[in-house]
């Protein structure tokens, strides 16, 4: 459950950003794929990817969680 509340506040910051999927897998090195699956909370990142997608979004790790 929480995978999925993190990918959906993920897409949401993304999205406020501007940013399409394929531009933010771009951004951290990594497939759309893998950034569509952690959107739906399919795969849940890493703490270092989490650090990556924290620093493209311009938030803090711990705004991922709020």
């Amino acid at each position: 459950m929480k995978s999925f509340k993190v990918g959906k506040r993920i897409q949401k910051l993304r999205k406020v950003r501007g940013y399409t999927q394929e531009e933010l897998a771009e951004i951290l090195g990594i497939s759309r794929a893998h950034t569509g699956h952690i959107e739906q909370g399919i795969k849940t990142p890493s703490l270092k990817l989490l650090e990556r997608i924290a620093k493209a979004l311009k938030v803090k790790v711990a705004d991922l969680f709020a």
